[in-house]
């Protein structure tokens, strides 16, 4: 019985993940498990697995102290309330701090609103390793109200989050619902803004930036652009229109509109020695048969430049099939590129997200049967791949290439080592982040903390 140590009927607990430096808990040996108060509950999709995101206000009869706190799902269950009542509630698993001694706990979120205590301490959690004497009460030491208030002094004291502006189009797309989500975890405030609802007032003296009406000049730290092709010079447009007030955007209006015009891009790549599969481009017909000869001949792949997602991409297989795609595409006045086809890749290519210079995330896609064009959009399947480091300089050159601080990098191996496909600016998040797992929203948001010297 010496090797167990004695827990009062109420003791201090601590909990550095979820970063609550103090809270009251009531011990109960009579009570499975553990809970701590929690509102605003809501289940996410993190990479592939369920996480929930909750509040904390873990002192009690005070608001005003609020903690966002996140973590990995581990249940949903049907729990008993001390009034006899059942109900739902998800369950988190984390290490807590009782006087020094750390273990790892099962809590389930539930509103203690009003209840005396903000959290319960289970049996679950102490069989083993406790005894309880409820005759006495902090055992394992005491807070007092001073010391309570200085622990809680940096959320009261230190400086709120970042604003910034989330513009694009569809504020429900899975991307940007998981951007949104990682900058309000972080303590910041994201506002998505619509690309279509933005417009601006130019003016040497007074430059101004309003949204529906609402004058936003100076209320943004960042914007994050994910703007979609068709309102790409709209969208441009408004980033340098940002950029004049001040506020950093996560790529620039320069560098996504370089990444967007692909003729530009083919050539940027050949004169950085960035090595692409041989392209070719001409504006008539009459050039057409030169135009195969000079890419090797068929089987070619021919692209529209405005082409995003393998939307407006083209196997011919044959010379003659070439000949009629591309006079095709001419007749009505269509800038395309042609490309040749690198047969030793069997439709795989592999997609590297790029943030700040380094590759965060990679993922290998595979079209599916009948199909060339790997891409996701077209059913392509996604898995895991470890790149090499030949691949991994590419596509860091590659993105840097455009200044891009946020860069979808397409590559392919080929018998030549690796090629570069394309750059996206604006690249996807769901594909990625269920395939590897990695929290990539969240790299991105700390990206912009870093460019803005933001400590939280």
């Amino acid at each position: 019985m010496s090797d167990f140590k004695i827990l009062g009927s109420e003791e201090w607990c601590q909990f550095d993940d979820m970063r609550i430096p103090a809270i009251k808990a009531r011990v109960d040996s009579g009570a499975k498990t553990s809970s701590i108060q929690a509102s605003k509950i809501k289940v996410f999709t993190k990479g592939l697995e369920e996480w929930v995101r909750f509040e904390v206000n873990p002192v009690q009869d005070n608001r005003s102290i609020s903690i966002l706190c996140q973590a990995k799902l581990v249940d949903v269950r049907h729990v008993k309330s001390s009034q006899g009542i059942s109900e739902e509630r998800p369950v988190i698993r984390t290490n807590v701090n009782i006087n020094g001694e750390i273990f790892e706990i099962e809590l389930t979120l539930a509103n203690r609103d009003t209840m005396e205590y903000r959290m319960l301490l289970g049996r679950e959690a102490i069989n083993g390793r406790y005894l309880v004497d409820p005759s006495q009460s902090f055992i394992q030491g005491d807070i007092t109200d001073d010391e309570l208030e200085k622990k809680y002094q940096p959320y009261t004291t230190e400086k709120k989050g970042l604003r910034i502006g989330l513009l694009a189009s569809n504020p429900n797309l899975y991307s940007n619902k998981r951007i949104i989500e990682a900058g309000e975890m972080r303590g910041h405030k994201v506002v998505f803004l619509n690309v279509e609802h933005v417009y601006m007032k130019l003016d040497a003296a007074t430059p101004e930036i309003r949204y529906r009406g609402g004058n936003i000049l100076d209320k943004f730290d960042a914007v994050i652009p994910r703007i979609k092709p068709a309102v790409t010079f709209y969208g441009c447009a408004l980033l340098r229109q940002f950029d004049t007030l001040g506020v950093y955007c996560l790529n620039s209006a320069d560098s996504i509109g370089r990444s967007r015009d692909k003729l530009f891009a083919s050539q940027l790549f050949s004169k950085n020695d960035i090595h692409i599969p041989t392209t070719g481009f001409a504006k008539s017909p009459m050039d057409t048969k030169d135009l195969i000869r000079m890419v090797s001949g068929a089987p070619l792949i021919i692209k529209l430049l405005e082409s995003t997602q393998g939307k407006g991409v083209v196997l011919a297989e044959t010379n003659k099939a070439a000949e009629s795609v591309i006079n095709a595409f001419k007749s009505v006045q269509t800038n395309i590129l042609v490309q040749e086809f690198i047969k030793e890749a069997n439709g795989h290519d592999i997609r590297c997200f790029v943030v700040n210079g380094k590759v965060v995330a990679s993922m290998q896609r595979t079209a599916q049967k009948g199909e060339f064009r790997a891409n996701i959009h077209q059913g392509g399947a996604a898995s895991k791949v470890k790149i090499t480091p030949e691949e991994r300089k590419l596509a860091i050159k590659s993105a840097k290439v455009f200044n891009l601080d946020v860069a979808g990098v397409d590559l392919i191996r080929s018998n030549k080592g690796p090629l570069l496909l394309e750059v996206n600016s604006s690249p996807g998040l769901e594909g990625i982040e269920n395939t590897t797992g990695k929290d990539i929203a969240n790299v991105m948001i700390e990206t912009i903390e870093k460019k803005l010297k933001y400590k939280q």
